[in-house]
């Protein structure tokens, strides 16, 4: 639990279990799957546990009401927003409220405070602004809406960690529409082509048998056409996983859509270990497959360890997904808590083993972003293209990397910025 919180002052005669119910009605609303059942068991576990500290209290309604490693962050913002400050309502408000950068910036919203805002409040709309004194005074304020980006182009360029609940809803039926299509692979087999390029001699001797051993026609071919594994490799730690739900939502809409050209699609998470949620992605319904995917990885929002995490997948599975021409998406931020030494080793193999190896990386969404950490500057040099990935325009890039073989992305940049250190 976060230590600024403050102590907890419930009157005597408060009703406790009534404000209870509303903190798990406001967890419901922000995404928490909650029933009755619970609320009942959260009553009961704090009449029977007691509590003196704040902290004793916080950790029984976490106990209660959060099931999987990755609500913990929204409890956590719900929770601070309803028992801590008492003028709770106003700032919930000016979090809904756009930010306006001047010579005095406010304060982003943290990831998940505006959802448990928007739950808190209930529909609540935010209040009117206050009349400008100029236009008190009776001058006409006229706004130019012309260049305004309508919502649809707004949100594709919205970073993921900053959406609410209403806007990640919009943002995973984009991507569900988004395709990632991929050129074939031209191979050295031949296939029969009535105007192919090569003469088939095999095939040209076998049809002389029916004649007597007379050539009477020639039977050419042309080079045979196969399609690419797209492999996907997942950070699903703490710092990643606002940003993995979102990506993992992209993916299975690549998995399950037909005629985009990929041969099968795997996809591996990570954390401070590796698992294979490949099946879980087959399911039609992505609800249904996540779910079952981040029940399978119990590492979720957990730490990086990004080295020995490549090491399992180089290990124990590169020679059986990495088939010639496969395309490797990595997606982490590269803050890694092992050596650089094994990082470098395994990103080497790694981009060795695949046609094309693809970085996305949130982190470059800052305009200043700089390889400072010693996990990116071993990562770096090992990959093709070197991406944002926070962003539903950064996804729709990604189509551009794979198909143009010369796309490097920032990687030219920051290699250069490396250099010069």
């Amino acid at each position: 639990m976060p230590a600024n919180y403050a102590p907890l002052d419930i009157p005597e005669d408060g009703k406790l279990a009534h404000n209870i119910t509303h903190f798990a009605r406001a967890l419901r609303k922000a995404g928490l799957p909650i029933g009755p059942g619970r609320v009942i068991d959260t009553i009961r576990a704090v009449e029977a546990a007691g509590f003196s500290q704040r902290r004793d209290f916080f950790h029984v309604l976490q106990a209660c009401l959060v099931s999987r490693p990755e609500e913990r962050r929204v409890f956590e913002q719900v929770f601070r927003l309803f028992w801590r400050d008492p003028r709770y309502l106003e700032h919930m408000m000016s979090l809904l409220l756009p930010q306006i950068r001047g010579v005095q910036e406010d304060r982003p919203a943290e990831a998940a405070e505006r959802r448990a805002a928007e739950a808190l409040l209930d529909g609540a709309q935010p209040p009117p602004p206050k009349p400008d004194t100029a236009a008190e005074d009776g001058d006409e304020i006229e706004i130019d809406a012309s260049v305004t980006m309508s919502s649809d182009e707004r949100l594709r360029t919205l970073d993921f960690e900053l959406m609410s609940m209403a806007e990640m809803a919009d943002a995973k039926r984009m991507l569900a529409q988004l395709s990632l299509p991929v050129k074939p692979l031209v191979t050295r087999r031949g296939r029969a082509a009535v105007h192919g390029p090569r003469i088939d001699v095999r095939r040209t001797l076998r049809a002389s048998l029916q004649t007597g051993g007379e050539i009477t026609a020639l039977a050419h071919k042309a080079p045979a056409i196969r399609w690419p594994n797209l492999i996907v490799l997942c950070d699903i730690s703490g710092s990643m996983s606002d940003y993995s739900r979102m990506v993992l939502h992209f993916v299975h809409a690549v998995a399950n859509r037909k005629g985009q050209g990929w041969a099968r699609v795997h996809a591996f998470t990570f954390g401070t270990r590796l698992t294979n949620i490949t099946r879980h992605l087959r399911s039609r319904d992505v609800d249904a497959a996540l779910k079952s995917a981040g029940a399978e990885a119990q590492d979720w929002s957990g730490g990086t360890r990004i080295g020995a995490s490549l090491r399992a997948f180089n290990r124990d599975w590169s020679r059986r997904v990495l088939g010639q021409g496969a395309v490797v998406l990595l997606i982490t931020d590269g803050l890694d808590r092992d050596a650089t030494d094994l990082l470098g080793g395994e990103m080497q193999r790694l981009h060795l083993s695949c046609r094309r190896l693809i970085w996305l990386n949130p982190l470059l969404r800052w305009t200043g972003f700089a390889p400072k950490a010693s996990g990116i500057r071993a990562m770096l040099p090992h990959v093709d293209s070197f991406r944002a990935g926070h962003s539903i325009a950064s996804l729709e890039d990604l189509g551009r990397a794979i198909s143009d073989p010369g796309d490097a992305g920032e990687k030219a940049r920051l290699m250069a910025m490396i250099g010069a250190a």
